[in-house]
């Protein structure tokens, strides 16, 4: 037994575990610098972008070349399919068809909308399902799709319902980036529109994020009551007004969420691993 006040045994400095394998962090922070802005990178850059030493970064991507995570085009490295195999995982093994996709591909059907869930990554949304349609959007989202929260509907929904202290951490990121001249970046503003949400139950985005998209979303809650996702419905302007996507969509939205509520409870595993 430790004596009151000692420090639990899996801290250390940095309030990392003791377990911690930085290796294998360096790793990951390698292949996730790899993203549409930059599909191929040479040493220098891949060192630059991820804040690693050169031989740092040699190693790590000699290590995922060997692997088949990354490959090589002359002198620039590039992700290779096989990198797709993590993220099927997890959607294997949490069931994410069967739970999720159903009730999006529901409101899919039922409004012509794209449907997504989404959860908090950080300072960002990222998509875990999302079910789209024949239209295009300048910004496109897909699954592993990320965000900024402040600007999309998923992520207010999100943030407004966290813990006090989750909410401050997040909001301590303000002023943030500004899209459009719709988009919240005053922190206040932030706040108050987050108050405006646990009152009403929903957040709407009206070309917060980019200019033609109207969504509407709501939370999504665990057996402890602590949001967990977010839904939403997304569209064009040029198909709906933002009064009646959320007269028309709010109602099926809901019912949807109750409906992922419910599967949640019989499967805790997909249920622990979208928590925060």
């Amino acid at each position: 037994m430790g004596s009151a006040g000692a420090e639990p045994a899996d801290k250390v400095a940095g309030g990392k575990d003791p377990e911690f394998l930085s290796t294998l962090e360096r790793g990951l922070r390698v292949l996730k610098a790899f993203d549409e802005d930059h599909p191929e990178m040479t040493l220098s850059e891949v060192a630059a972008k991820t804040a690693l030493p050169p031989a740092v970064a040699r190693r790590c991507l000699i290590t995922l070349v060997e692997l088949g995570y990354v490959g090589q085009h002359e002198r620039k490295f590039l992700l290779r399919p096989a990198v797709l195999t993590i993220g099927s995982a997890f959607l294997a093994s949490m069931q994410i068809e069967q739970v999720v996709l159903p009730p999006l591909q529901g409101l899919r059907d039922q409004t012509g909308d794209s449907a997504s869930l989404a959860v908090l990554s950080g300072a960002e949304i990222l998509y875990v399902a999302h079910v789209s349609t024949d239209r295009r959007f300048r910004v496109a989202a897909g699954v592993g799709t990320r965000f900024p929260f402040h600007a999309t509907s998923l992520g207010k929904a999100l943030a407004a319902y966290l813990p006090e202290g989750e909410r401050a951490a997040l909001m301590a990121g303000a002023p943030f980036q500004r899209f459009t001249e719709r988009t919240v970046t005053d922190g206040a503003a932030l706040a108050e529109r987050l108050n405006l949400i646990t009152q009403r139950g929903y957040d709407s985005a009206l070309d917060e994020l980019d200019y033609g998209i109207v969504s509407v979303a709501v939370p999504i809650f665990g057996r402890d009551k602590r949001v967990i996702a977010a839904i939403n419905c997304s569209t064009s302007t040029t198909r709906i007004s933002q009064d009646e996507l959320v007269r028309t969509r709010l109602p099926l939205l809901r019912a949807a969420a109750g409906e992922i509520e419910a599967s949640l409870k019989r499967w805790p595993a997909l249920e622990a691993s979208l928590r925060p």
